[in-house]
């Protein structure tokens, strides 16, 4: 339950050491393919004109800001040093005291308990069949990240494009996201094709292609607007990293408050849970349990899927409890206790905490961004980020940085699904349905009932069935209510 929820060197020259990131903007190639580079900078303001010999695509560079001392660089890394370790003690903090780290302490997973062999089997299978092509698509990204950063590849996709600014930006970002996706595309068919074998997916590919794109089309939409925000910033102000990070707060909360009612609705068609006793058994238990529910929505998620999912987004005027269609089918005591675990998150506002600290997230990462992406310059092949061909080299930074932070956003994502759990036990007192249900999902979406360590620290975002299981039953024992 919750949301899903997937060369060689261009350098044009060492810069002096302490040389700060500058702004670049697009100058008329010289003829026979030489240009000229204006570079201010230096002691006394000294300006140097020197001719350098581009490739095909390459822009020149007037990079500008006026005079500088030899220290300024080393004053603008401090003050962003101190502004990011500030920031990231207070994500820390954040993080520390919104989450429950301390929850119903349960005895040890036993999945033979609670399903059969052949249920324990197919369940290994599966998770044998996707196990490849999962680390297999995690290498290809961290290749494809590596060779953006770590190389002009980024700057020679985009460096043949022409047009002003923004639009070289919007292009390259199609340019790279089209180059990634391509790249990775044999894998992704691959688990569709797994995910079909297993009966878990029952879409056509026409279908499964539209969805593809559409995911894609979000992404970059998503991308393109960042980067286009952030080569302006560094393009007008030398210290863009303070606007920069305002920004990525704020768009981060934005984008989040707007998904359910934009985004959402291109994936799935939602409707009103019909009138009914369940609709209104599940609209009192949110009334008894003092958690403001308008409607709650019915996704049409059995035309691509067998899996049985349900989730809250939004929060506000757009925060909605979603079921998907296919738990419908399920007994009515179950969907009952798969709501009441969505009213915990709703309830804790886990959405509102989890957006704020994304949001503080994307503004030290935005920080972090200039910190990191002089000492890359060479390596890329661009001066600065005011430069369009320097966002492969951006797309490539935050791929890393999404990964690295992965295991602590799944370890605290564990801990709020644990109490969301333990809030569908106190409100429906029904371990018994709770275990039900818990075997049920497991067993409809082949969940993994034994995770190994990386695995689990890598990609689980919630606890595993066996362990939500143990966890109702110590529930049961410290209540005094019977279960088997």
């Amino acid at each position: 339950m919750g949301e899903r929820r997937d060369v060689d060197d261009a350098s044009q020259g060492a810069s002096k050491e302490g040389e700060e990131a500058e702004s670049a903007v697009a100058a008329p190639e010289a003829e026979k393919g030489e240009s000229v580079g204006l570079v201010a900078g230096g002691g006394g303001g000294r300006v140097s004109v020197k001719r350098e010999r581009r490739g095909p695509g390459e822009e020149v560079s007037v990079s500008g800001g006026g005079p500088r001392e030899p220290g300024d660089e080393r004053r603008l890394r401090r003050q962003a040093a101190l502004a990011a370790l500030l920031l990231g003690l207070v994500i820390a903090a954040v993080a520390a005291f919104s989450t429950p780290w301390h929850l119903l302490t349960s005895g040890p997973p036993d999945p033979a308990r609670d399903f059969t062999a052949a249920q324990i089997a197919k369940s290994q299978a599966f998770d044998a069949a996707v196990t490849l092509p999962s680390y297999a698509s995690l290498a290809l990204t961290l290749i494809i990240a590596g060779l953006f950063v770590a190389t002009p590849l980024g700057a020679k996709l985009v460096g043949w494009l022409r047009g002003p600014w923004w639009l070289r930006v919007v292009l390259g970002v199609l340019v790279i996201t089209l180059f990634s996706q391509l790249i990775k595309l044999p894998i992704s068919i691959w688990v569709e094709t797994l995910l079909r074998d297993y009966g878990l997916s029952i879409q056509s590919w026409g279908s499964w292609s539209g969805d593809r794109l559409k995911n894609i089309g979000v992404d970059a939409f998503m991308l393109c607007l960042m980067l286009l925000v952030l080569v302006a910033l560094a393009r007008r102000f030398r210290r863009w990293w303070i606007p920069a990070a305002v920004g990525a707060f704020a768009l981060t909360v934005i984008a989040s408050f707007v998904y359910p009612v934009v985004f959402e609705p291109l994936f799935n068609d939602f409707t009103t849970m019909e009138q009914g006793q369940l609709r209104t058994d599940l609209l009192a238990m949110a009334q008894r349990d003092g958690v403001p529910v308008e409607d709650v929505l019915v996704a049409d998620a059995s035309r691509r899927t067998t899996a049985l999912n349900a989730y809250v987004s939004g929060f506000g005027a757009t925060r909605r409890i979603v079921v998907y269609d296919t738990l419908l089918k399920a007994p009515k005591s179950e969907v009952e206790l798969v709501v009441a675990h969505e009213l915990g998150h709703a309830k804790a506002d886990d959405v509102l905490y989890g957006t704020f600290i994304g949001a503080l997230g994307a503004a030290l990462g935005a920080i972090l961004l200039f910190l990191v992406f002089d000492l890359l310059r060479r390596r890329t092949g661009v001066r600065s980020l005011a430069d369009p061909r320097a966002i492969g080299a951006v797309v490539g930074l935050m791929t890393f940085g999404s990964l690295i932070m992965s295991p602590a956003e799944n370890l605290i994502s564990r801990q709020i699904e644990a109490r969301a759990d333990l809030h569908a036990l106190d409100l429906t007192h029904d371990p018994a349905t709770f275990i039900a249900m818990q075997k049920r999902l497991a067993v409809t979406n082949i969940s993994d009932l034994s995770p190994d360590a990386v695995e689990y620290v890598l990609y689980a975002s919630h606890p595993s069935s066996p362990e939500r299981i143990a966890m109702a039953r110590a529930w049961a024992k410290l209540n005094g209510v019977p279960v088997r």
